[in-house]
């Protein structure tokens, strides 16, 4: 004799816990960006900010950089908090495509500047290693932090989201770099700067779905 309707539904709904709705992408990216600049305040207050962001002959070339970092941060870090939702499409990730070709081209114009200015030494590279430190040792742990808001995510695209985030956190850390020292050459923003936030985004997306899950991302009782 087969199991009457409502027993059987009685007995499979027995034990579950309520479903709670995540906070939207774009509460998650003011959290995520108010806990970035956090971070860099606390950065300025132990270095200091410099004061000659505007009156160096790099300053212009700075301020673009600070303007084109910052919206690769806010977009691959609203693109990561799309693509930790089950329901969204995957060409989120192509969102922060546009604001990291600004930032190639805006370095690119730096460096053509510098060439106009200094002629072909505008384009020397140089060491730059605490540039290097301070974005690796500023933007992982900041990825720590975007990889707890989108633990959720760890069943379903860990890597992507991780490697936006990731991505996010490097571009944050760059600006944070650029607020307490400056470079002489356009050209060492573009390589150093770009070495360090390429090592974030590939540490993150490598280690990321691993801390996602340990930080409970397969937790059903959550959902967008």
């Amino acid at each position: 004799m087969s199991e009457p309707t409502e027993d059987l539904v009685c007995r499979l709904a027995c034990g579950l816990r309520p479903v709670h709705r995540l906070p939207s992408p774009l509460v998650l990216l003011g959290l995520w960006s108010g806990f970035c600049v956090g971070v860099i305040l606390l950065a300025l207050w132990m270095l200091g900010m410099r004061h000659d962001l505007l009156n160096d002959p790099m300053g212009r070339v700075d301020v673009f950089h600070i303007v084109t970092a910052g919206l690769v941060a806010l977009l691959s870090g609203f693109a990561a908090f799309q693509l930790a939702l089950p329901d969204r499409d995957r060409r989120w990730g192509l969102l922060p495509l546009p604001a990291v070709a600004a930032w190639f081209a805006a370095m690119g114009m730096g460096c053509v500047s510098d060439v106009e200015r200094l002629g072909w030494a505008g384009l020397d590279l140089g060491v730059s290693l605490p540039c290097l430190a301070f974005i690796i040792g500023l933007g992982l742990p900041m990825g720590l932090g975007i990889m707890w808001l989108t633990r959720h995510a760890a069943l379903l695209r860990p890597v992507p989201v991780a490697a936006l985030g990731g991505l996010s956190a490097a571009a944050f850390a760059s600006i944070g770099l650029t607020l307490v020292h400056e470079l002489n050459m356009t050209i060492m923003v573009l390589v150093w700067h770009g070495i360090a936030m390429t090592t974030v985004t590939a540490v993150v997306a490598l280690v990321g779905p691993h801390l996602m899950l340990r930080a409970g991302g397969g937790d059903s009782s959550r959902a967008g």
